[in-house]
């Protein structure tokens, strides 16, 4: 059992903190609408992946090349979006009154769909946490579930470290609030030129 929750949750660490587009997001938030409100979206990975996770033990392979550059596509034009959201907030010298109000249900909506719309949960579910959880419960159910409930507690617990941090962080002023608007605005902006990029070529490969 011990066994396979280090793994778990060694897995979960190691994504966790690899920047990403749902980090990208949640920086974002953070520095808009503040740790707080932004907090609750620390759970995006509990309501997105739980439809990743079955698609890919049902199929048990890979997604098709055409499958991942529509799904690599739609995330890019998401990305680039919240990263134009997240620049108009910067130019505007902080938060505008909307963002201001913004409910912490919105912003866990919109960080489920920025993790929905990434490949990487269907990658990671297909070749290296599905086979890992198939192989644990081929053992014992209970140590197939003691995989997931791991990595899913280490992931939550992260994101939310993480959230809290860059939350301390935006305490220290307006105008390192603001840089981490531009930064964030950035990187959302690259992270979506990139899978745009990359999935606009694999449609034309995969054509």
């Amino acid at each position: 059992m011990l066994k396979h929750i280090a793994i778990g949750g060694g897995l979960a660490f190691a994504a966790a903190v690899q920047p990403g587009p749902l980090q990208a997001y949640l920086l974002s938030r953070v520095a808009a609408i503040g740790w707080r409100r932004t907090l609750p979206a620390s759970l995006a990975p509990l309501l997105s992946d739980g439809p990743i996770a079955l698609l890919a033990l049902l199929i048990l392979g890979r997604l098709s090349p055409v499958a991942q550059a529509v799904l690599r596509t739609a995330g890019g034009v998401l990305l680039l979006y919240l990263a134009q959201r997240a620049f108009r907030n910067w130019r505007a010298n902080g938060p505008d009154s909307q963002e201001k109000r913004e409910k912490a249900p919105r912003t866990l909506l919109e960080a489920t769909l920025v993790n929905i719309l990434n490949p990487n949960p269907y990658l990671g579910w297909s070749l290296v946490l599905g086979p890992v959880v198939v192989a644990a419960w081929r053992e014992s159910p209970g140590e197939g579930v003691a995989v997931v409930v791991a990595f899913y507690a280490t992931m939550v617990t992260m994101l939310a470290a993480s959230i809290f941090a860059f939350g301390s962080a935006r305490l220290l002023g307006r105008k390192l609030q603001r840089i981490l608007l531009l930064v964030s605005a950035l990187i959302l902006a690259s992270l979506g030129v990139y899978q745009l990029v990359m999935g606009v070529q694999s449609l034309n490969t995969g054509r």
